[in-house]
């Protein structure tokens, strides 16, 4: 089990917790330091069985600067999570072929 993960979010450690509880220890990605490849993103969106702009966070300054109104495709979305991480909404958690988003943190049970 893997938990891309961002310490400062309250629903990311919240979903840590509700892991660590269940006795599981997850390998603990910071995605924001340790960013995904385009290889993996991929493989974690079709886990988790979403389109690449269906992860976005849109109200980051980031996206609201650089690709708000913007139409483009899955490929060049995932890069732009890719390059510009802190895009990718969190915490991920991944479970073999199964991934859920923890919003809400209690979406994690389904995999424990």
């Amino acid at each position: 089990m893997k938990i891309y993960h961002n310490p400062r979010c309250r629903k990311s450690r919240e979903t840590l917790a509700l892991i660590q509880d269940a006795g599981k220890e997850p390998e603990i990605i910071e995605y924001l330091k340790t960013p995904p490849t385009e290889d993996e993103l991929k493989s974690i969106l079709k886990k988790l069985g979403i389109e690449a702009e269906e992860l976005l966070r849109k109200g980051e300054s980031v996206f609201k600067e650089n690709f708000r109104g913007k139409e483009l495709s899955d490929n060049q979305w995932v890069k732009a999570m890719v390059d510009n991480p802190v895009l990718i909404e969190r915490p991920i958690v991944v479970a073999g072929q199964k991934a859920v988003i923890g919003r809400p943190p209690e979406n994690v049970k389904s995999l424990l």
